[in-house]
């Protein structure tokens, strides 16, 4: 449940603004009550507590703008083809911003590792960073994207274009290879998504 340190009065103009629906608080403390999309938002006397499937769709209009953010990423499925979850984590220089898991249906391990890519693309563009420096386990999804690789497959060369249009939503951009170990939270985001999803 994301804490959000913000002037009460301040966040309830930017998400009347951004068109959230807003009542008052259900008790003494509360100051107000919003939601927006798939998120809601408690405020306190100094901070706003975000909740929600998404806390994306709230957090990112709190949140001021700009800077860079680091993007894990990590797909798999069990068969390939077979049932698919992603894990993607957003962490700038106060720690992780926003993380996510989940189920995506059926499909092959290398499409869910670049529908991981692009959920943790859409939120990193809601918050507003600038710059994104990616970070995730699968070759085939970094060479792809830097343009080593061909993408042959019809599914995955439409996957690869989504990413770039995406990425043309940032000022600069990296894609790097890392080893698993190096991604673990994002894959315990798969892992958890498979068992609760």
């Amino acid at each position: 449940m994301p804490s959000v340190p913000h002037d009460p009065d301040e966040a309830r103009e930017k998400l009347a603004a951004a068109g959230a629906t807003i009542e008052d608080g259900n008790t003494d403390h509360e100051r107000w009550r919003a939601r927006l999309g798939e998120a809601n938002a408690i405020a306190y006397e100094e901070t706003v507590v975000v909740q929600g499937a998404r806390p994306a769709d709230i957090e990112s209009i709190l949140r001021d703008g700009g800077g860079r953010v680091h993007l894990y990423f990590d797909g798999g499925s069990r068969g390939n083809p077979g049932p698919a979850a992603i894990g993607w984590v957003l962490v700038s220089g106060d720690g992780i911003v926003a993380d996510g898991g989940e189920r995506i249906g059926e499909t092959t391990n290398n499409r869910a590792e670049y529908e991981a890519l692009i959920r943790g693309l859409e939120v990193a563009i809601d918050y507003g960073f600038d710059d994104v420096e990616i970070r995730g386990d699968s070759q085939l999804v970094v060479k792809q994207t830097r343009g080593e690789w061909d993408a042959n497959d019809p599914g995955m060369r439409e996957r690869r274009v989504r990413v770039h249009e995406l990425l043309g939503g940032f000022d600069e951009w990296s894609i790097t290879h890392v080893p698993r170990e190096v991604n673990e939270r994002a894959d315990e985001l798969v892992n958890e998504a498979f068992e609760h999803g």
